[in-house]
């Protein structure tokens, strides 16, 4: 993995020249080994089996709408949280557990794909798959294979986004300028920048769905 400078998608990037990795210098040791270590090369999976594993990473391409690389790492970042049992600390009452339940929604989508399109969620096409996760979405407070369609959706997305915006690239792409501590900030206010933050160019929606 490129450890500076990079930032996800193939589009011109948000911040031109913003590099949130330039500025580990002024963090102290533990806050520089908590970073960037999120750089490192991933460890295989240890909490999807194999046929999960294609249905996760296609899932999370389409909330994120991470079509190409490089991508943020976020199908790894989720199965060693999920491997470790690193949870929010709670769930749905009327969910399992965020392991077994998120297990669960990836077996029920697949079997979606099977019953519509024939292949299963990691061999359809995008189109395909968005249609079924739309769907998902839109069922809202109403039951989908036994669980709360809703209750699902936000397991996904804050999953998904919790590891998105955890990763330095992901910084780069809104221009966050990483951990405050222990420099801080000088120039507090609205629209007022660091002389190491950029300006925003051609403002575009970021990529992780809202």
């Amino acid at each position: 993995m490129a450890a500076t400078g990079t930032t996800p998608g193939p589009e011109p990037a948000h911040f031109p020249g913003f590099d949130v990795l330039a500025q580990r210098r002024h963090w102290d040791d533990v806050t520089a080994g908590v970073v960037l270590a999120r750089l490192s090369l991933p460890d295989p999976p240890r909490f999807h089996t194999l046929t999960e594993e294609g249905v996760a990473r296609a899932l999370l391409d389409q909330i994120l709408d991470q079509h190409d690389d490089p991508r943020v790492p976020v199908f790894e970042q989720i199965d060693a949280r999920l491997a470790a049992g690193q949870t929010d600390g709670w769930h749905y009452e009327d969910l399992p557990e965020d392991g077994v339940a998120w297990k669960q929604a990836l077996a029920a989508l697949d079997a979606d794909a099977h019953e519509r399109c024939g292949p299963g969620f990691a061999e359809a096409g995008r189109h395909e798959q968005a249609h079924l996760v739309q769907a998902v979405q839109d069922q809202g407070d109403r039951d989908w294979h036994g669980m709360r369609a809703d209750r699902v959706w936000s397991l996904w997305t804050r999953y998904a986004c919790t590891a998105f915006y955890a990763h330095p690239w992901a910084w780069n792409e809104i221009g966050f300028s990483g951990p405050a501590y222990p420099r801080g900030y000088k120039n507090a206010g609205v629209d007022r920048l660091e002389p190491y933050e950029r300006h925003e160019v051609e403002p575009r929606p970021t990529s992780a769905a809202s």
